[in-house]
């Protein structure tokens, strides 16, 4: 991977990015590497004029650093989006389940990838389409989830889910969690969903607190595109990744299809899925 241009992603309000984004802006100039910095990052650098948007923020690079939590990482990955660029996540968040690299390794996994061909996490991505009335209003990505809940306070969703050609079911439930293998340590984790393991060609859909007992968590072939229709009258609210979203009407359509693009992300040193699982979650502890 030859590296010439680099873009810099940040967590806001992070004490230990105030010595860390110098020092690694020192450490990629002695290298001849350019920059592209998002706001937060140029703030810790102390040159917060430099700041552009994340949007705009991949275009030329040839590898991301996301520095923080998921959250940012969720946030850097729709902007990298569909161009192909690696990311290198550090975490200096909280749990940082897909940050999943310590300050510690940062420099020695950055010098790894800069010498030369260097080992994906491959995590594929979900295009999210809302219709109404047959017309496309938005189209997202998500590389955690799409969730649709009530936008009320205790409001049950009405909806029901297509694979394909196929009817799958109704759900009535506080919500509906269409999530990737990558989101699967995450929201739907916490609803009783599965782990799956991050490189199946899968999608997992699970209801939140469903009013049937029947009603469990399934996981689909990803090959087939998810429909989720909204059949209440009042409205509810679709959310990608936890960040982005819209409200939906009765009638509206929510269709996930696998993207046909990879997001690419540099694992940490020596550790596997399953050493961050046991980490992270305290896998199989007693």
């Amino acid at each position: 991977m030859s590296v010439r241009t680099v873009g810099v992603f940040s967590k806001p309000h992070v004490p230990a990015a105030h010595e860390l984004v110098p020092r690694l802006i020192g450490w990629l100039n002695e290298r001849g590497i350019a920059l592209r910095l998002d706001g937060e990052t140029a703030v810790y650098a102390g040159t917060p004029e430099t700041g552009i948007a994340r949007k705009e923020v991949p275009e030329g690079c040839d590898l991301a650093i996301v520095l923080g939590g998921d959250g940012t990482l969720l946030s850097a990955a729709r902007a990298v989006a569909s161009r192909g660029i690696p990311i290198l996540a550090v975490n200096l968040g909280g749990l940082g389940f897909l940050t999943s690299i310590p300050i510690g390794d940062l420099f020695p996994t950055l010098e790894r990838a800069l010498a030369g061909p260097h080992k994906y996490s491959r995590r594929r991505m979900l295009t999210v389409t809302h219709r109404r009335g047959g017309e496309t209003l938005t189209t997202l990505r998500a590389l955690n989830d799409v969730v649709i809940a009530g936008s009320a306070i205790a409001r049950i969703v009405d909806l029901e889910a297509w694979a394909g050609d196929s009817f799958v079911c109704g759900y009535k439930a506080d919500g509906l969690i269409i999530s990737t293998p990558t989101g699967s340590t995450a929201y739907s984790l916490s609803a009783g969903g599965p782990i799956v393991y991050p490189t199946v060609n899968a999608i997992c859909l699970t209801p939140i607190c469903p009013h049937t007992l029947t009603n469990r968590p399934l996981i689909l072939p990803s090959d087939a595109p998810i429909r989720i229709v909204s059949r209440q009258g009042e409205s509810c609210y679709l959310t990608v990744d936890g960040q982005v979203g819209t409200p939906l009407e009765g009638g509206d359509e929510v269709i996930c299809a696998t993207g046909d693009f990879d997001v690419m992300l540099i694992p940490p040193p020596n550790r596997t899925f399953f050493d961050v699982l046991r980490e992270k979650l305290k896998w199989g502890e007693r």
